[in-house]
């Protein structure tokens, strides 16, 4: 069974993840996936220094993330100018992993960490999509915290993704990770059990 993970930046989805693979599921995270695909000389990295110019690459020929997340977070054509770069190389990544995984135990939980599932239409891929949500002054409030960054900052962040309620509407399953961890942990077994994993 594969199911789709996502939420709002700064939702807690690792924390969820890490309790399912505790439980014996297999991650894809397309975070992770999303930084190999712009490793130096890769054509990823090649399409952003020609969209975007010298300035997102750094010295050691690294992508420059903060310099380009102040380009695209600013301006909705620049980030999907970037989506457009990225999205199909990870997407295409994701797959192959899945095959892979499926092939090797069909009966295993493959969670799919994917932040922007809704905002890049991947839904049919996953058998099911289960949300990560905490309210949007939470997210604000951690993001500021963890990224060190402004009100303005953290609300650019925001706005470029689909609003958390609209999410939590289109989910199939719903952990509110707005509480304590027991109380996340309380919800994840009660997944757990329902799905019979």
């Amino acid at each position: 069974m594969n199911i789709g993970l996502t939420g709002g930046i700064a939702s807690g989805k690792s924390t969820v993840s890490a309790y399912l693979v505790a439980k014996g599921a297999v991650l894809i995270d397309a975070d992770r996936i999303a930084r190999e695909v712009v490793l130096p000389g890769s054509p990823a990295l090649h399409s952003i220094q020609m969209t975007f110019g010298a300035e997102v690459i750094t010295n050691e020929g690294t992508l420059n993330r903060k310099k380009l997340g102040e380009l695209v977070f600013a301006n909705k054509s620049s980030r999907k100018q970037l989506e457009g770069i990225l999205h199909p190389a990870i997407r295409k990544i994701m797959k192959q992993q899945m095959r892979v995984l499926e092939a090797e135990n069909p009966a295993r939980l493959v969670v799919v960490d994917v932040p922007l599932l809704y905002e890049s239409d991947l839904t049919s891929m996953f058998e099911m999509v289960l949300l990560v949500y905490v309210p949007r002054e939470v997210q604000l409030e951690r993001l500021m915290l963890r990224d060190g960054l402004t009100i303005g900052q953290a609300e650019a962040r925001l706005a470029a993704q689909m609003p958390i309620e609209q999410k939590a509407e289109l989910a199939d399953v719903v952990i509110d990770n707005s509480g304590t961890p027991e109380e996340t942990e309380v919800q994840l077994q009660k997944f757990w059990r329902e799905k019979g994993l």
